[in-house]
């Protein structure tokens, strides 16, 4: 609802008569607070409440229709494109980025619901890798924010931006870039190519076995992304389009033509046929004495590496996390008993259930005070409650006794009244 007012260019004394005006239900947290802690406390829960949707407000856009939304994802891809992803961080960065985009996609917008464990799955990587980029690449440099944390069977809330937030590379920012020919120095942001790949061909590859860590990695989704957005490549030429360095780049091609899928004519690289599905081709131009057979689909890639059944496991282990966490839920329900409420005049009245801060008789004192069963002596921080209940006073409670006494006889007393 503050949002809704932040954007309609409302201000935060608007939202706070919305809030505590007593027929509007979206109040009804904010009503809380100053019943029970008084009017200053709401304030200022409203005023933190006001800023974080100012600031969500001012940082996103209104998309005004569905074609809208799809010009505007349609840039966001084109810029994951065309973003220099060095290192390798900043290739598993890409990774858990475009599974956020393909979340996007569904979802019709830049805001969308995810899981981390749904990130983790989508992007073929670790929960805890997953987690190091979002701190580290994506959140700092404006990539995703999460507006609001899973609970329960819902995942976070995240909105993809356009990654304009200033941040240091140096985390995942290689040196292992050779100079330019024709500048005969080291390429500084004026100066590199920029990277150009296919991001849709990386985002279906991504989740293979094939692409773990400890098989062709990162590094030959880059390749084959790049490749496939324009063939016909040069090694320097790679360096710049996929943001690898040099050794990379023939490291990660070798291992790729090993297993038939890609081959080289002269100085230039292009993927084999059929290279998107894992099958190779032995070619009269192939390097001499590959180290494996014209690859049979990525499963068996995976297979010759060893990472094979990965993502089966990963899924495996998340499913048995989200289980304990529901049944650890369930648990927690059960311990909480239903509120009872009855009808009277159209209105919702709470019946008041049984509570555990009873105390005898023996252990009241004058004035409302409570008897310390301990020491003999009355307790300056607790009162007793007209219905005999303790009450905690601290110096952070901005009401008085007689104020939390009239408030519990007038609660009372509607329950009487509608009783």
């Amino acid at each position: 609802m503050a949002c809704h007012v932040a954007r309609a260019g409302g201000t935060v004394d608007e939202v706070t008569r919305l809030l505590l005006h007593p027929d509007h239900e979206g109040g009804r947290h904010a009503r809380h607070i100053a019943l029970r802690s008084g009017q200053a406390r709401a304030l200022d829960y409203i005023r933190r409440v006001w800023a974080s949707a100012s600031a969500v407000v001012s940082s996103t856009r209104v998309l005004e229709s569905r074609q809208h939304a799809y010009e505007v994802l349609a840039a966001l891809r084109d810029r994951i494109e065309t973003t220099p992803w060095r290192g390798e961080r900043g290739r598993t960065a890409l990774r858990v980025l475009r599974a956020h985009l393909t979340f996007a996609e569904i979802a019709g917008g830049p805001l969308h619901h995810a899981s981390e464990r749904q990130a983790a799955e989508e992007a073929g990587v670790s929960r805890t890798t997953l987690r190091t980029v979002y701190e580290t690449v994506l959140k700092p440099q404006g990539w995703l924010r999460r507006l609001r944390v899973g609970h329960g069977r819902e995942g976070s809330t995240w909105y993809l931006a356009d990654g304009n937030a200033h941040a240091s590379l140096s985390r995942f920012r290689t040196t292992q870039y050779p100079p330019e020919p024709a500048l005969e120095e080291w390429p500084t942001p004026e100066t590199r190519a920029a990277a150009d790949i296919d991001s849709t061909v990386i985002g279906h590859l991504m989740g293979h076995d094939a692409f773990a860590h400890h098989g062709l990695g990162s590094s030959a989704l880059v390749i084959i992304g790049a490749l496939h957005a324009r063939p016909a490549q040069t090694i320097n030429e790679l360096v710049g389009s996929a943001s690898v360095s040099r050794a990379t780049a023939y490291r990660t091609l070798r291992r790729l033509a090993d297993h038939g899928l890609v081959h080289h004519s002269g100085e230039t690289w292009s993927l084999v046929p059929r290279a998107l599905e894992g099958f190779g081709t032995s070619l009269p131009d192939a390097l001499p004495s590959p180290t494996a057979p014209p690859a049979q689909g990525w499963d068996a890639v995976a297979q010759q590496y060893g990472t094979a059944g990965v993502a089966t496991r990963r899924k495996a282990l998340h499913a048995a996390e989200r289980a304990a966490y529901r049944e650890a839920l369930e648990r927690l329900s059960e311990h909480r008993s239903k509120a009872m409420v009855i009808v009277r005049d159209g209105r919702r009245v709470l019946v008041p259930a049984p509570r555990p801060d009873e105390i005898s008789s023996a252990w009241h004192a004058p004035g409302g005070r409570v008897i310390d069963p301990v020491t003999g002596r009355p307790d300056a921080e607790w009162r007793v409650a007209t219905d005999g209940r303790l009450i905690l006073i601290t110096p952070s409670d901005q009401r008085s006794y007689d104020e939390l006494a009239a408030a519990h006889a007038e609660a009372l007393s509607e329950w009487e009244s509608a009783a």
